[in-house]
């Protein structure tokens, strides 16, 4: 049976890389324009290139979102963008509007269409349209049952992808006017707020000022709050649906989210497609364990078996769950070229240098999270900085510094820290 694609957020060419290293088969991104993450950092027309260039050089794919519902000024520049695209040879471009799915037709007519789940398709008869307007791949909404997507499948007469993991909106299909109303900031058009991680009170309108908080909680209310998504569990299930793409949310995450869950989605899949399911119930409390050790909300099956209810809602907080903190990555030979006078070839035994991402100190213990290994930890010996002097804390952010470690770290290596460690 073949695999599915294992499909992963790229929010700007860094977390690009780190997500093909960690096993990522296509990744998908957004340029300047057009997308629904206008704040994922995203690609300019250099970064676009590079995107193109480094993905295909590894032999994977870019899809690219142009997923917004369109106004009557985007068409004005929308044609030239596509043209682009296809130019740069981007391997999809993920559609919603049936404006923009036609101009595309027209100006650039090679190019792959995926049908955004913005798009709500939640059946086939829905997805078979589609296809015959041209599209290649529909992404399915995340609305839809085990049951649902089996007869979808069954009688779609295309490809067809769906999310697996990440964040859950509070909106049918993401479709959300909170933002727009409150901020002035469209969802719709790449620019949501989140205010439906905001928390919220009763107010009787001849009492203003009095809060009435809807659950016994001194902050409020977070009526709106879904669970994230996590469908690791469930693989064997969706294996039997023979779909093109497993995805995975998260443009706006850190390269450490989508390294992590990457990675753990790449075994997961791995295992069970070639080892079989005893082998994937065996390790799955592993890659359990992985998934809680990046920042998440709760986790939850979303619709796969049903509408979900109150138990898929946090009510009592809109807070994180962060059990480590991302503190460092470790640079390619190119990037510490020169640093404390280090020659690119090869590596001094015993240090690695790396960017500081968030304060860490000498004595302290951190977890190694890598690629092609397990997680390993070591403790904090020594630290020097870019002109060789010892330091006792990394607390400049993205400072470069070179750390003393018992083995050679690899490039695209992450470093974490447990958060109960006391912090001075």
């Amino acid at each position: 049976m073949k695999k599915p694609e294992l499909l992963a957020p790229a929010g700007d060419l860094e977390k690009l890389k780190f997500a093909l290293e960690y096993g990522a088969d296509a990744v998908y991104a957004g340029g300047k324009s057009f997308g629904l993450r206008a704040y994922a950092g995203n690609l300019d027309d250099r970064d676009l290139q590079l995107a193109v260039d480094y993905t295909h050089k590894l032999g994977r794919k870019i899809y690219i979102t142009v997923n917004i519902f369109a106004h009557e000024p985007d068409f004005a520049y929308l044609s030239d963008y596509l043209k682009q695209l296809s130019a740069l040879q981007v391997d999809g471009i993920i559609v919603s509007d049936p404006g923009v799915i036609k101009v595309a037709k027209e100006v650039a007519p090679e190019l792959q269409l995926h049908l955004s789940t913005q798009a709500n398709c939640t059946n086939s008869a829905s997805a078979n349209f589609w296809f015959s307007q041209g599209i290649k791949r529909v992404v399915l909404a995340r609305e839809l049952t085990l049951q649902e997507i089996k007869e979808v499948r069954q009688r779609a007469q295309g490809e067809l992808e769906m999310f697996v993991h990440g964040a859950m909106c509070m909106s049918y299909s993401g479709r959300c006017l909170l933002s727009n109303y409150l901020t002035g900031r469209d969802a719709n058009r790449g620019e949501c707020t989140h205010p439906c991680r905001w928390g919220y009170a009763l107010v009787e309108e001849k009492r203003p000022g009095q809060f009435f908080p809807i659950e016994e909680d001194s902050r409020g209310s977070y009526i709106f709050n879904s669970h994230d998504l996590c469908l690791l569990p469930y693989l064997s299930l969706l294996k039997d649906l023979e779909l093109d793409s497993f995805k995975i949310e998260g443009r706006m995450k850190s390269l450490y989210y989508v390294a992590s869950t990457v990675k753990v989605y790449r075994q997961a899949i791995d295992t069970l497609w070639e080892q079989g399911e005893d082998e994937f119930r065996r390790r799955l409390d592993s890659w359990f364990q992985e998934l809680d050790k990046v920042s998440h909300r709760d986790y939850s099956s979303g619709f796969l078996f049903g509408k979900p209810g109150a138990e898929a809602h946090n009510i009592k907080t809109s807070n994180y769950i962060r059990e480590y903190t991302f503190v460092g990555r470790v640079l390619a030979p190119e990037e510490y070229a020169g640093l404390g006078g280090e020659k690119t070839e090869p590596e001094r035994e015993g240090v690695s240098w790396i960017e500081q991402r968030n304060n860490f100190r000498v004595g302290e213990e951190l977890e190694v999270l890598s690629p092609h290994e397990d997680p390993w930890t070591f403790v904090v010996k020594d630290l020097w900085d870019e002109e060789g002097a010892e330091v006792e804390v990394a607390r400049h952010p993205q400072q470069k510094l070179k750390i003393a470690v018992p083995r050679n770290l690899s490039p695209f290596s992450i470093l974490r820290r447990k958060k109960n460690q006391a912090q001075n």
